[in-house]
Parts: structure tokens; sequence; C-alpha cells
């Protein structure tokens, strides 16, 4: 998926955390969608034209541009929405009095359950290429259960795929 939501260099994008990258990965599909409605829009309303041997008609110009500024305007407001969503994650994982925000270390309870699964997994898949050994210290891991919630069986079952 080629990422053009955000003006981001390989270096700004290789330093957001899993988090951020799941809401840039979803605002992008967001904009795809939006852009492939709107591509539809247009070749429906071209193909009606056609049918009714209206084709070189400035109909469909002026639609077209009015199709494109709709789609210009929603992804404007999905970019607006991931860029104040990046700042306020930015902003919440700084830390607390505590320290900085890290699981298992510190967990941020801030986070939504699915944040919370994609920063549980993460640090599960980091901690050991071993994939028995991994199941087992999630498995032990009496905090997991809690910080997840529902989610918790969702990643064990993920983690015991790969053994």
């Amino acid at each position: 998926m080629t990422i053009d939501i955000v003006d981001l260099t390989d270096p700004e994008y290789s330093d957001l955390n899993a988090v951020q990258v799941a809401m840039v990965r979803e605002a992008q599909e967001k904009k795809n969608e939006i852009l492939a409605e709107a591509q539809r829009e247009k070749e429906e309303y071209r193909s009606m034209l056609v049918a009714n041997n209206t084709a070189r008609n400035t109909f469909f110009a002026l639609t077209s541009a009015r199709v494109d500024a709709e789609a210009q305007a929603k992804i404007a407001a999905v970019k607006d929405d991931l860029d104040f969503q990046l700042a306020y994650e930015a902003l919440g994982s700084e830390g607390n009095e505590s320290g900085p925000y890290r699981y298992p270390e510190n967990p941020n309870y801030n986070l939504t359950p699915s944040q919370r699964f994609l920063v549980v997994r993460n640090y599960y898949m980091q901690s050991t290429d071993d994939a028995d050994a991994r199941l087992a210290a999630f498995t032990a891991d009496t905090l997991a259960r809690a910080y997840l919630g529902e989610f918790y069986t969702t990643l064990y079952d993920l983690l015991a795929m790969y053994t």
C-alpha cells in the first residue's frame, strides 16, 4: 500500500509507534475508498451520458469537477482527523508520573482496546523469535489478561498460530 495521506519522510515514518502506524494505514484506506468511489461515480455518469448519446456534453466535465471537489473535501477531513489523532497520540505516548509509557513496565490505559492489542502484540512479537517461548510468556503474563480484556483470547489465538 502506498502511503500518501501524510507527508512524512522515511525516517519520520519509521519513528511512528505501532498505534500511529495503524492510524496512518486506516486513514490511507479511507482515502483510497473515497477516491475509488469518486472514480466509480464518474464512470457511471459517463456511461449514462453515452447511453443517452450526450457523451460530448459539458455536463460530464462539470459533474466530474463536482465529484472531484467532494472527494478532495472528504480526503481533507480524513487528513485533518489523522493529523489530530497523531498529535494526540504523540502527547499521550510520552508517559505519566511513572515514566514513559511502555508495556509491561508502565502500560498506557488511555489507549483503546484495539490499540492496546497492537502494543502487546508488538511487545511479544519483538521479544523473541521462538514461537513456543513467546506463547508461554504471554500465557504467564497476568497483566495482559486485565489490560487486553476481550482481546486477550484474540492475541492468544494469534500467538498460538505461530507455534
